[in-house]
Protein backbone atom coordinates (compact mmCIF):
# COMPACT_ATOMS: atom_id res chain seq x y z
CA UNK A 1 0.00 0.00 0.00
CA UNK A 2 3.00 2.40 0.74
CA UNK A 3 4.50 1.70 -2.40
CA UNK A 4 0.97 2.35 -4.43
CA UNK A 5 0.66 5.72 -2.71
CA UNK A 6 4.18 6.52 -3.45
CA UNK A 7 3.71 5.51 -7.18
CA UNK A 8 0.61 7.67 -7.04
CA UNK A 9 2.83 10.94 -5.57
CA UNK A 10 5.29 10.51 -7.82
CA UNK A 11 3.27 10.32 -11.22
CA UNK A 12 1.48 13.50 -9.55
CA UNK A 13 4.71 15.07 -9.70
CA UNK A 14 5.80 14.45 -12.92
CA UNK A 15 2.21 15.81 -14.51
CA UNK A 16 2.53 18.83 -12.71
CA UNK A 17 6.05 19.26 -13.60
CA UNK A 18 6.50 18.33 -17.25
CA UNK A 19 5.54 21.09 -19.73
CA UNK A 20 2.51 21.05 -21.41
CA UNK A 21 2.47 22.17 -25.31
CA UNK A 22 2.12 25.46 -25.94
CA UNK A 23 2.79 26.58 -22.05
CA UNK A 24 5.93 28.49 -21.25
CA UNK A 25 8.45 27.54 -19.10
CA UNK A 26 11.51 29.67 -18.98
CA UNK A 27 10.75 31.63 -22.20
CA UNK A 28 11.26 28.76 -24.21
CA UNK A 29 7.41 28.76 -25.75
CA UNK A 30 8.77 30.11 -29.23
CA UNK A 31 11.90 28.12 -29.42
CA UNK A 32 9.49 24.80 -28.82
CA UNK A 33 6.71 26.39 -30.85
CA UNK A 34 9.28 26.28 -34.16
CA UNK A 35 10.85 23.09 -33.01
CA UNK A 36 8.49 21.02 -33.55
CA UNK A 37 4.52 19.59 -31.89
CA UNK A 38 3.59 16.11 -30.71
CA UNK A 39 0.01 15.03 -31.38
CA UNK A 40 -2.00 12.97 -29.35
CA UNK A 41 -1.53 8.93 -29.89
CA UNK A 42 -4.18 6.81 -31.49
CA UNK A 43 -6.12 4.69 -30.55
CA UNK A 44 -5.98 6.20 -26.53
CA UNK A 45 -6.35 3.53 -24.51
CA UNK A 46 -4.70 1.25 -26.64
CA UNK A 47 -3.96 -2.43 -26.74
CA UNK A 48 -1.57 -4.17 -28.05
CA UNK A 49 -0.37 -1.13 -30.31
CA UNK A 50 -0.71 2.64 -30.75
CA UNK A 51 0.54 5.34 -33.16
CA UNK A 52 1.47 9.02 -32.94
CA UNK A 53 2.36 11.56 -35.20
CA UNK A 54 4.79 14.63 -35.11
CA UNK A 55 6.06 17.76 -36.75
CA UNK A 56 9.42 18.89 -36.97
CA UNK A 57 10.92 22.47 -37.84
CA UNK A 58 8.01 24.95 -38.91
CA UNK A 59 5.61 22.53 -41.10
CA UNK A 60 2.30 24.63 -40.77
CA UNK A 61 4.69 27.57 -42.09
CA UNK A 62 6.24 25.33 -45.08
CA UNK A 63 9.12 24.28 -43.82
CA UNK A 64 11.27 28.10 -44.45
CA UNK A 65 14.34 26.91 -43.21
CA UNK A 66 15.07 24.10 -46.14
CA UNK A 67 17.32 21.12 -46.13
CA UNK A 68 17.92 22.17 -42.45
CA UNK A 69 18.11 18.81 -40.11
CA UNK A 70 16.98 18.20 -36.51
CA UNK A 71 18.10 15.86 -34.26
CA UNK A 72 15.13 14.31 -33.30
CA UNK A 73 13.77 11.63 -29.99
CA UNK A 74 10.62 10.45 -28.78
CA UNK A 75 10.32 7.96 -25.81
CA UNK A 76 8.31 6.73 -23.83
CA UNK A 77 8.04 6.52 -19.98
CA UNK A 78 5.92 4.95 -17.44
CA UNK A 79 4.67 7.05 -14.27
CA UNK A 80 8.39 6.36 -12.28
CA UNK A 81 9.83 8.66 -15.22
CA UNK A 82 11.13 4.99 -16.26
CA UNK A 83 12.38 4.91 -19.94
CA UNK A 84 10.05 2.28 -21.14
CA UNK A 85 10.09 2.64 -25.27
CA UNK A 86 11.10 4.67 -28.25
CA UNK A 87 8.88 4.34 -31.36
CA UNK A 88 9.42 3.39 -34.54
CA UNK A 89 9.21 5.68 -37.25
CA UNK A 90 6.44 4.41 -39.37
CA UNK A 91 6.44 4.11 -43.35
CA UNK A 92 9.09 6.54 -44.31
CA UNK A 93 9.48 9.98 -45.59
CA UNK A 94 11.29 13.24 -46.62
CA UNK A 95 14.04 10.42 -47.68
CA UNK A 96 14.14 8.42 -43.94
CA UNK A 97 13.31 4.96 -43.93
CA UNK A 98 11.09 3.56 -42.13
CA UNK A 99 11.27 1.42 -39.18
CA UNK A 100 14.32 3.22 -37.31
CA UNK A 101 13.88 4.23 -34.14
CA UNK A 102 12.96 7.78 -32.98
CA UNK A 103 16.17 8.57 -31.22
CA UNK A 104 18.58 10.98 -31.74
CA UNK A 105 17.57 10.60 -35.86
CA UNK A 106 18.12 13.52 -38.05
CA UNK A 107 15.36 14.34 -39.88
CA UNK A 108 14.37 17.15 -42.13
CA UNK A 109 11.32 19.54 -41.77
CA UNK A 110 8.16 17.61 -41.80
CA UNK A 111 5.31 15.72 -40.45
CA UNK A 112 5.83 12.00 -39.35
CA UNK A 113 4.17 9.08 -38.24
CA UNK A 114 5.61 6.71 -35.42
CA UNK A 115 4.47 3.20 -34.14
CA UNK A 116 4.74 1.50 -30.99
CA UNK A 117 3.84 -2.19 -30.22
CA UNK A 118 3.37 -1.74 -26.51
CA UNK A 119 6.37 -3.71 -25.76
CA UNK A 120 9.33 -3.02 -23.63
CA UNK A 121 11.89 -1.60 -25.72
CA UNK A 122 14.02 -4.84 -26.85
CA UNK A 123 11.98 -7.73 -25.21
CA UNK A 124 8.50 -9.51 -26.33
CA UNK A 125 6.69 -8.40 -22.98
CA UNK A 126 3.81 -6.60 -23.19
CA UNK A 127 3.72 -3.00 -21.03
CA UNK A 128 1.34 -3.54 -17.91
CA UNK A 129 -1.80 -1.71 -18.12
CA UNK A 130 -1.51 2.06 -16.87
CA UNK A 131 -0.58 5.55 -17.73
CA UNK A 132 2.47 6.53 -19.81
CA UNK A 133 3.82 9.55 -21.17
CA UNK A 134 5.25 10.64 -24.62
CA UNK A 135 8.42 13.22 -24.62
CA UNK A 136 9.51 14.45 -27.87
CA UNK A 137 13.12 16.32 -27.98
CA UNK A 138 13.95 18.37 -31.00
CA UNK A 139 17.47 19.63 -30.90
CA UNK A 140 17.94 18.57 -27.02
CA UNK A 141 14.55 20.98 -26.34
CA UNK A 142 11.54 19.46 -25.13
CA UNK A 143 8.99 20.42 -27.23
CA UNK A 144 5.76 17.84 -26.50
CA UNK A 145 4.65 15.54 -23.83
CA UNK A 146 1.27 13.26 -24.01
CA UNK A 147 0.02 11.19 -21.78
CA UNK A 148 -1.64 7.83 -23.23
CA UNK A 149 -2.91 4.78 -21.45
CA UNK A 150 -2.80 1.14 -21.75
CA UNK A 151 -5.88 -0.73 -21.15
CA UNK A 152 -6.17 -4.69 -20.81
Amino acid sequence: MRKCRLALLVAMLILVLMPRDGQSQSGQSNARKSAGALSQNYPNPFNPETRSAFTVGQFEQGCPEGGRQYKVSLRVFNILAQQVAVPQLEGGSAGVAGGQRVENMSLPCGRYTVYWNGKYDGTQREVASGVYLWALEVDGVRVGVKRSTVAK
